[in-house]
């Protein structure tokens, strides 16, 4: 690598440090070149005192390597350009209970009287690189700014009329020049009580300097079929802490994924403060093959264990009883019809606690200054004059976890984080509670999340890494789909037939685009009691009355199925699900494993549609759903290669063996005589 003008006496030093590696994961600093790399994909920089440049990015599969073609930092935060204190450090973090084993590299350095602390993480067999940036000390600088509106700018007749306004803060950034990429910037929506459309795509060849909103930027060129992918690790662009308009600019091969999370506010001297999180992963290829990168990163968040992370939950809220029933007796009663049914998991939703909420049926109560009664977060006496220890012990006996629905004192910034935190704790140790829905939540300041962190870090620590969170997506400035990943799955959204917004096929498109980018064993999807309130939706064909049991729990299961509804009020015909649910728990985690990506066309109650889990190169899973289709033959679009020879061999639901031939676009036909019907199969190629 051709040596830059960087070096000083203290690079001499660091040169002295030896490489650091992680089965296959490796780190080194030679001179004025860091590297950081493993089997699959690798990035060099310019020292530049820590304060690094990027000098090309290597996709090892692809054998291609990008060269950047600026001598820019990276990471954009000052226009301060004396750097001093460059310092490295990398080291291997052991495998725990929520993440893989993944080598660190930590690269420290000062901008005048702001500390800048930059930490790289890689792991093995992944084709990402992932930087968690941490600020201390104080700036001058003012971050973001007001969002520039091209038809402000002036028309361009001279070279000089072309050059752009800087962005203010940038995470990363790589200029690998050419005129012909192809880029897609994905947003997202939460707040599902609101949203019922939650991915936007834009698709563009990138021009002169623009900005573009989002979490996931794919970027493509033509010319040599291969790309790069940034990965935002922040909320949904709309809710997103000192947000000025965009996360991402383009301007030809220069592509930049920008804003902090932070203001110039936010910076303590004292204690480090997290930006919003970049990463950085290649792919060769198709669309596929830039998925595959994608999830490969997002699996090694959190590790997913069948016993702790696998679940078929039921949660009574959905029939809108809210805590009006909620009592020992009815719980007891709930455990039952859940075990019958084949549940895994019984959560008791509001209403078990002493402290009333404001979504209480039979009180007016709050969730501000919750710490001025500490008995709030004990079992109510009244409803549970025993605790919960009845019911615990009943579902022991029947199989059934019992789970707690928890919302976390708001107020100052969660500045009781550490009561909220013990009283979780206190009900791990005595009942052996480990699954949380965390509602309520409010993130309105760097502060409030920063809190966050802490009362999640600290129940985990406490309980052994054992507990799982139901982060509620519902309303609210929440952590969307991109954050807060490593501590559980997504309550993905309330739906009631109550008042006519649950649609099979609408819960079924959510997860259906949801899962191109998100892993949708991450989702907790609901189901509900068809049964309930049948009247309301009159002649409507996409009532739930119009879908089998069976059919419903279906669209649930590439995700985490939820019960969204209290058992004890089905019909006695409902209680057939059982041999569904059962046999669907055999294979569960199998096809949680593998890369669950939508296949066939997007769900619209009269589509062929479905999921394909990709387990390795030979085999995995498919789930077809014939919609209100009049055609009993689909044509389904897969991830398969034309040409290759397949066997599928129901497992679940009405599909009959096959063998055939995948055409064009990965064509599979699938047949299901009757409307609104599914089948799961086990796919696998036997011959290419």
């Amino acid at each position: 690598m051709i040596k830059r003008i960087f070096t000083v006496t203290f690079l001499t030093l660091l040169s002295l440090i030896p490489a650091f590696a992680q089965k296959g994961c490796y780190s080194r600093l030679e001179n004025d070149t860091l590297v950081i790399g493993n089997s699959l994909v690798e990035r060099k920089f310019i020292w530049n005192k820590g304060n690094l440049i990027s000098f090309c990015l290597t996709d090892k599969m692809g054998n291609e390597s990008w060269m950047n073609n600026t001598l820019k930092p990276d990471f954009h935060i000052s226009k301060a350009k004396e750097t001093a204190k460059g310092e490295y450090s990398s080291d291997i973090v052991a495998q725990t209970s929520i993440h893989p084993a993944y080598l660190e590299v930590t690269i420290a350095f000062s901008l005048e009287s702001l500390d800048i602390r930059r930490i790289y993480r890689i792991y093995e067999d992944c084709p990402a690189i992932a930087c968690d940036t941490y600020l201390k000390g104080e700036t001058n600088s003012i971050f973001g700014g007001r969002p520039e509106n091209l038809a402000d700018k002036k028309n361009i007749e001279f070279s000089e009329d072309m050059k752009s306004r800087q962005v203010t803060a940038i995470l990363d950034q790589f200029n690998f020049g050419g005129k012909h990429w192809q880029m897609r910037a994905v947003e997202f929506y939460d707040v599902t009580d609101w949203n019922n459309n939650l991915v936007f795509e834009t698709n563009v060849i990138p021009y002169r300097k623009n900005s573009y909103r989002g979490n996931i930027l794919l970027a493509r060129n033509p010319e040599k079929q291969k790309g790069f992918f940034f990965l935002k690790e922040a909320p949904c662009s709309s809710v997103q802490l000192a947000y000025n308009g965009n996360d991402f600019t383009a301007e030809f091969g220069h592509f930049c994924a920008t804003g902090l999370g932070i203001s110039e506010k936010d910076i303590k001297p004292n204690e480090w403060v997290k930006t919003y999180g970049c990463v950085t992963g290649i792919f060769s290829g198709g669309e596929l093959e830039a998925l595959s990168a994608l999830r490969s990163y997002q699996k090694n968040i959190r590790r997913l264990l069948p016993a702790r992370d696998e679940m078929v939950m039921m949660n009574t809220w959905g029939d809108r009883s809210q805590d009006s029933k909620v009592n020992e007796k009815f719980s007891i009663i709930e455990v039952e019809r859940a075990a019958q049914l084949g549940v895994t998991h019984f959560q008791i939703d509001d209403g078990w606690q002493v402290g009333k909420s404001p979504n209480s049926a039979v009180a007016k109560g709050s969730f501000k200054n919750i710490w001025d009664n500490p008995d709030y977060w004990k079992p109510d006496p009244v409803k549970y004059p025993n605790g919960l220890h009845p019911v615990v012990k009943r579902g022991k006996e029947l199989g059934v976890e019992i789970c707690l629905w928890f919302n976390p004192s708001v107020q100052h910034d969660y500045a009781d984080w550490q009561k909220d935190a013990q009283a979780m704790i206190d009900l791990y140790n005595e009942y052996g509670i480990r699954t949380f829905k965390i509602d309520g939540l409010a993130i309105p300041t760097k502060e409030s999340e920063i809190n966050l962190r802490k009362l999640f870090d600290r129940v985990l620590e406490k309980t052994g890494y054992n507990v799982i969170f139901n982060l509620d997506a519902t309303a609210g400035r929440r952590a969307g789909y991109h954050m807060f990943n490593e501590y559980g799955n997504i309550f993905l959204e309330n739906r009631y037939s109550d008042w006519q917004n649950y649609y099979p096929y609408h819960t079924l498109r959510n997860l259906w685009q949801l899962s191109r980018y998100v892993p949708a064993e991450k989702l907790q999807i609901e189901f509900l009691n068809k049964w309930r309130n049948a009247g309301k939706y009159g002649n409507d064909i996409f009532a739930p009355a119009n879908y089998s049991f069976e059919y419903l729990f279906a669209i649930t299961m590439a995700g985490q199925p939820l019960a969204w509804f209290e058992g004890s009020g089905l019909p006695k015909e409902a209680l057939g699900i059982s041999s569904l649910i059962n046999g669907y728990k055999k294979i569960q985690h199998h096809f949680h494993m593998g890369t669950i990506l939508p296949v066939g066309n997007e769900p619209s109650g009269t589509a062929w549609t479905g999921f394909q889990s990709i387990a390795d190169n030979n085999s995995g899973y498919f789930l077809f759903f014939r919609e209100n289709n009049r055609e009993k033959t689909g044509y389904i679009n897969t991830w398969l290669k034309e040409g290759v020879k397949i066997k599928c061999s129901p497992i679940l639901g009405n599909g009959k063996e096959m063998i055939q031939v995948v055409g064009r676009n990965g064509e599979v036909e699938s047949q299901l005589e009757n409307i609104n019907d599914f089948a799961l199969y086990k796919y696998e190629i036997i011959k290419k």
